[in-house]
């Protein structure tokens, strides 16, 4: 480690001193060199004794700064691996930090633009509307058509602290692995580098604009989600430029219910616009969280959702679609052995797990789910239990499916804040009905037929003349085999001719030995015998090899 990193690194430890969390892992655990280290520093006490363990775990990663407040937020998400308990907790961390220097701000834009931002941008705030640890949003105005826009620009210092602390995550993940053997069906190592990953694609804003593109053109003109226009020629890595939108955080209940907003509508397109998006597009917003949905308030009785930062998104491909599909399906009909072969079939599980012993494993997890009404089941939570479950048969994580996960969890909690009635599986269920027929019944076949139409319209004319040169060749090509098979046969014969011969000749040399062997000047009869017939077995054999 570098002297950085070692500064670094006992900060962290004395945090994790500070806030007793040594003391979650129990003793019988915990290795001799970590007893050790504990009383090696001996002044750092637990002060926060009186405080849950989660609550000390979410205290102790705000303390430790933004990069560590972005991972427990993620790991929030993971419900698969962390207890409920531990993960609300998570949830509640805010990535909030003191904005950095408008002055530094604008120096920023300055040399993304290449220009001055007076240029550009009329009524610029150098008061920023937002800011977090990876950016801060401030307000202006196009110079060439007076739209409201806002700018959000990455803080120019946080590449390198992001780096540093993963970095230093991973070599903790290491060690950690190291000294508790047990910690492995956490994978620590797994989930720091799917959280550096996510993080340093949330640096780049050009990504970030793409997405925002890709979902605003799949939406264009819904009644279920607005997505802000974003202006690509004013946007670069560092920096993004889209339309300022007004609307209604989705968490001020408060406020929407003054407005007289449809709430169960509300709620209900929250759900169609979650599984569009997975099933129809294939394209999802993968951070869904109440800070990026707002309420467009202009029509109440129709209400809109509002979607902003496109950083994370997720896709499925259509086999990865139509396995889901089945699941949730087979899931709420409680065929559990279905679910359990859709997933060795899809090769989430690997192909030598006991089908049987996964199906009972998911039977016990699940089936006390389904003994409430289908109205009060979390369709996220079914995900949580399967996913868990499925990891303790070796199930290969899917990063697409983590996300999907993670989505679907915001999606159903918002829903359901909305309105506590939302049913969220009668809501689903016939989206995921029409999409498996669609995808496999005679509508499917036929669609793949029209699709393939233009093709096989504009190899018609050549099919005589194809069919005419494959049967030529197939004629040439029967000759040549046939002529193979006769020299082969030949040679067999050949091979058999010969080897009788080296017989007769190994025959015949060995009774013209014994004769030699045999003969006496008193009684020549038997070497006489012999030696004829060794003779005659020699003479046969040269003639059999010629």
């Amino acid at each position: 480690m570098t002297v950085v990193e070692l500064k670094r690194f006992y900060h962290i430890q004395k945090i994790v001193l500070e806030y007793g969390l040594d003391e979650l892992l129990p003793t019988q655990l915990k290795p001799l060199s970590a007893r050790l280290a504990r009383k090696s520093i001996f002044w750092i006490k637990n002060q926060h004794a009186d405080k849950s363990s989660a609550e000390r775990v979410k205290l102790a990663l705000q303390q430790l700064g933004p990069v560590f407040i972005k991972f427990g937020q993620m790991l929030s998400t993971r419900r698969d691996l962390l207890p409920q308990e531990f993960a609300e907790q998570l949830a509640m961390l805010q990535d909030q930090v003191p904005p950095f220097d408008s002055q530094l701000a604008m120096q920023q834009i300055e040399l993304a633009l290449g220009k001055p931002i007076t240029d550009v941008f009329d009524d610029f705030d150098p008061i920023p509307l937002a800011s977090a640890s990876i950016a801060q949003v401030h307000s202006a105005k196009l110079k060439s058509n007076k739209e409201e826009v806002v700018i959000k620009i990455i803080r120019p210092d946080i590449e390198p602290i992001i780096r540093a602390d993963t970095q230093l995550m991973k070599r903790l993940s290491k060690v950690l692995l190291k000294l508790v053997p047990e910690a492995v069906r956490l994978r620590p190592l797994e989930v720091v580098l799917d959280y550096e990953k996510t993080i340093l694609d949330e640096l780049n804003l050009e990504r970030e604009a793409a997405n925002a593109t890709q979902l605003r053109r799949n939406f264009l003109d819904s009644k279920e989600l607005y997505v802000p226009e974003i202006y690509a020629d004013y946007s670069h890595k560092n920096m993004i430029v889209m339309e300022r939108i007004y609307g209604i955080p989705v968490s001020d209940i408060a406020a929407l219910e003054a407005q007289g907003t449809n709430m169960k509508l509300l709620a209900e397109r929250g759900v169609e616009t979650f599984f569009t998006q997975v099933f129809r597009d294939s394209f999802f917003h993968a951070d869904m969280h109440p800070g990026n949905v707002f309420v467009d308030y202009k029509t109440p009785e129709d209400p809109r959702w509002i979607g902003i930062d496109c950083g994370i998104v997720g896709t499925l491909n259509r086999e990865d679609k139509r396995y889901l599909a089945e699941n949730l399906l087979a899931f709420f009909h409680r065929d559990y052995r279905k679910v359990a072969e859709l997933h060795v079939d899809s090769g989430w599980v690997p192909s030598h797990v006991d089908v049987n012993d996964f199906e009972f494993a998911i039977r016990t997890v699940c089936d006390p789910i389904f003994e409430k009404p289908l109205a009060e089941i979390s369709f996220g939570h079914v995900l949580v239990n399967l996913f868990a479950t499925a990891r303790k048969f070796d199930m290969t994580v899917q990063p697409q499916l983590v996300l999907l996960q993670k989505t679907l969890l915001y999606i159903e909690g918002l829903g359901r804040q909305l309105y506590p009635q939302l049913d969220l599986w009668d809501t689903a269920k016939p989206f995921l009905e029409r999409w498996v027929k669609e995808q496999m019944g005679p509508q499917a076949v036929f669609s793949a037929v029209k699709q393939r139409a233009p093709f096989w319209a504009e190899k018609l004319p050549e099919l005589p003349e194809l069919v005419f040169d494959t049967l030529t060749k197939a004629t040439k090509q029967q000759a040549k085999l046939d002529k193979l098979f006769t020299q082969a046969e030949q040679f067999t014969q050949n091979q058999a001719q010969s080897g009788k011969g080296r017989y007769l000749l190994s025959v015949g040399g060995v009774i013209m030995l014994c004769a030699a062997i045999v003969y006496h000047p008193d009684s020549t009869s038997l070497a006489l015998t012999l030696a004829s017939i060794g003779f005659g077995s020699t003479v046969l054999g040269w003639f059999k090899l010629k």
